[in-house]
């Protein structure tokens, strides 16, 4: 088990001993509880992914540990400790932090702190009302304000949903094999008593049950032209539909999410859909799994000549950013998205974006720009391909390589941008580090489809310039493309032409190139004894150092 957002290494010193650190342990839990839950391991340092050899732990200061955990916060749930052993027999504690669904936890002083990422940050006063609302959404899939029994629900959604995960490859045969009653009851559309809850009346109801919820699901669907004028709508708010039935409706109409652009290829032509198909599912998945259904909101469909804006009630869940979301794990709606999941509506939990990201780098297309109110998550999604080489280029490649999704999101990232610098590849790949970026570009530069310069901070990357030839693609030649060698080459005959330049006015003439190319690769050559400085400073000036005749 390795470090991650639900998962906290602590060195044994913070816990027991002189140094001790009580204080910082109960905030590690708060953060971990006020989020999804976690596991606190105590007795391994950082780094390591084992206990020092000869640690020792005994159950009483297991226990003596608990007891001030559990005195220094509120709200938060601990199991028992459990004492374990690594390889080399060096003791550790696994604690498992229950997450605080019904309730904020807090330190004993009265701090409130949550995860976000793989941070503990204390929570601002003005997001604790979206807090408290954050909380409230897991009550509502289980309410049952309306008492409605087993009987008095449709009969024809009840066989639809127990058919569809019974078929399902993402049920368990154990689960398949339960009655018709227990199926329902282990998705949490009943209770035990055979009164539906809110969950089960999205489901199973009539159209009349549904309307009571407090907060129905209901879509709308608006098509502007170029001057942003309203040409057709189409809305679903008269709940006819269960989740799975209102997504394929919503697909079967939006006709305008079909439309498809048709791109020269040799002798024959290639249809690009504006939208992929997969990423329209998995934005509508999202949209209804993880809309806040303690508001009143509609889903709202905008399409555009140019984009999709897709509006959804209530922000990202709380621990989910725009700029992390590749990454985080975050379930609003827990026993809904175990029903989408049951059902074939979603591939599981984490594929979404993951899934949108791949299919839009693949088409050359932008990836989504997302932006996350207190009230509103909006993802807006371009129709355009950014560049025809790009998709041509990822095409060739793909007819040879058996490229993973990593690999598929990094290589339409690099194609687009032509060259791109590591931290601006992290950045956009959502990482904290640069070096993590080589599990998705590695393979990439191995097989030479990718050309790598410079070094830590300082390294880019550029699609290799004997790709395009293989391609066969008639891209002009640019100096955002040039491998390492020609770069210099290019700086010698610039040099020969203008001796005793600035880096700023080689920048001038090379226009292509950024300060940072040129100067990093001036200072090599100087280093290899290529050129000769003069000069200090800003005034430094360079020029080729005469060779021997």
């Amino acid at each position: 088990m390795t470090e991650s957002h639900v998962v906290e290494y602590k060195s044994l010193r913070k816990a027991i001993g002189p140094k001790a650190d009580i204080s910082d342990l109960s905030k590690t839990c708060v953060c971990l509880a006020n989020a999804q839950g976690g596991t606190l391991i105590i007795g391994i340092e950082d780094g390591e992914v084992s206990a020092p050899a000869g640690q020792v732990i005994s159950q009483e200061e297991a226990n003596l540990l608990l007891r001030a955990l559990s005195s220094r916060s509120i709200n938060v749930g601990l199991a028992d400790p459990v004492i374990e052993s690594s390889p080399n027999g060096g003791q550790y504690l696994h604690f498992k932090v229950h997450p605080s669904v019904n309730s904020i936890a807090t330190t004993s002083d009265g701090r409130i702190y949550m995860r976000l990422g793989e941070e503990c940050q204390p929570i601002r006063s003005e997001d604790l009302m979206r807090m408290a609302a954050e909380k409230g959404a897991f009550q509502w899939e289980l309410q049952s304000s309306q008492r409605i029994t087993l009987e008095q629900l449709s009969t024809e959604e009840i066989n639809f949903f127990i058919v569809r995960a019974r078929q399902s490859d993402r049920v368990s045969q154990f689960v398949k094999t339960k009655t018709a009653n227990e199926l329902l009851e282990y998705f949490n559309l009943i209770q035990p008593d055979g009164i539906a809850t809110n969950l089960g009346i999205l489901w199973l109801g009539t159209p009349a049950q549904r309307a009571r919820l407090r907060y129905p699901l209901a879509v709308q669907y608006i098509v502007y032209d170029e001057r942003e004028q309203k040409v057709r709508k189409e809305t679903w708010l008269d709940y006819q539909l269960n989740p799975l039935r209102l997504l394929e409706d919503i697909t079967a109409k939006a006709t305008e999410l079909h439309y498809y652009h048709e791109l020269p290829m040799g002798l024959y032509r290639k249809q690009v859909r504006h939208y992929p198909a997969e990423v329209i599912r998995e934005l509508l998945a999202n949209a209804l799994a993880h809309r806040l259904y303690t508001s009143a909101n509609d889903i709202t469909i905008s399409v555009y000549p140019d984009r999709m804006e897709l509006a959804s009630p209530g922000g990202l869940p709380m621990g989910v950013t725009k700029d992390t979301i590749l990454h985080e794990r975050v379930r609003r709606n827990p026993h809904l998205m175990l029903t989408f999941q049951a059902v074939g509506l979603m591939e599981g939990e984490g594929s979404g974006y993951d899934l949108i990201y791949e299919k839009l780098s693949r088409d050359a297309k932008p990836l989504p720009e997302i932006e996350s109110s207190f009230n509103t998550l909006r993802v807006t999604v371009q129709s355009k391909v950014l560049d025809t080489n790009t998709l041509l280029l990822l095409d060739y490649l793909a007819s040879f390589y058996n490229f993973t999704q990593k690999e598929i999101i990094s290589l339409g990232i690099i194609a687009q941008h032509r060259n791109i610098s590591a931290t601006a590849l992290a950045l956009a790949l959502q990482l904290r580090e640069e070096d993590r970026a080589r599990s998705w570009v590695g393979r990439l530069v191995d097989w030479d489809i990718v050309l790598m310069r410079g070094v830590k901070k300082g390294t880019e990357y550029i699609i290799n310039p004997k790709v395009y030839a293989a391609a066969k693609l008639n891209i002009k030649p640019s100096l955002k493309t040039l491998e390492p060698h020609r770069l210099r080459a290019l700086l010698e005959e610039d040099l020969k032409a203008y001796p005793g330049s600035l880096i700023s006015e080689m920048q001038r003439r090379l226009d292509e190139l950024s300060v940072e190319e040129i100067r990093r690769e001036v200072y090599a050559m100087v280093k290899d004894g290529i050129l000769q400085p003069s000069g200090a400073n800003k005034n430094r000036r360079y020029a080729l150092v005469p060779k021997n005749k």
